[in-house]
This record gives C-alpha cells, structure tokens and sequence, in this order.
C-alpha cells in the first residue's frame, strides 16, 4: 500500500538535503548519530532487512519497512535505493506518527 503522505515527507527531506540514501552512507551517517530514522523499500533482500534490523537496535534508531524500492527511489529522485535515512528529527517524527497510524497536523 503506497503511503503519499510518507512519500511526501521523504520528498521533503530530501529536497531539504535532510537524508542518506544507499547502504554505506546510511550505515556511515548511523554511526555519526546524525540518522533519527531508518527506511528500508519491502522488496530488499531478508539480508539487508535483518542488518539493518540489528544497526537499528545497536544506535537505537527506529526503523520502518515500507514500499518498494523503486518506489521509494522515485520519492528522492534517485534510482534503486532500498535504504534511506532521515536526517531530521521533525520529519522523521512526522513519518513514524503517520506509519503508526497518526496523521499530520495542520
């Protein structure tokens, strides 16, 4: 189910030049605290999933499993990127609130 809302906010953020994109610079921004959220597209591979599943918990970072990758790649502008990073906190708030089943204010 594609989710505007949270495709939006990725747009935004990446206009904003507020993310990493691409499995080392997610991993490498992670370890510099500078990540406050983790996408990663549903149709990545078991392997991905579960280490980026693990660098969530160990940096306490949440993470998010939604949409495909081209999906998610055309939200950003970019092409197959099965992981994302959201570099600001309000933005990855908004997400996890509308992921959650919340919605936007305003």
């Amino acid at each position: 189910m594609t989710n505007n809302k949270i495709l939006g906010l990725i747009g935004l953020a990446a206009r904003a030049r507020k993310i990493a994109f691409g499995a080392d610079s997610v991993e490498m921004e992670l370890k510099k605290k500078k990540v406050y959220l983790i996408i990663v597209a549903t149709d990545s591979s078991e392997r991905t999933k579960s280490k980026y599943q693990k660098l969530s918990e160990e940096h306490n970072v949440p993470i998010i499993i939604t949409e495909t990758i081209e999906t998610l790649s055309k939200a950003i502008g970019k092409n197959n990127k099965a992981i994302i990073g959201i570099e600001d906190m309000n933005i990855s708030k908004e997400i996890k609130k509308i992921n959650n089943g919340g919605d936007i204010i305003g």
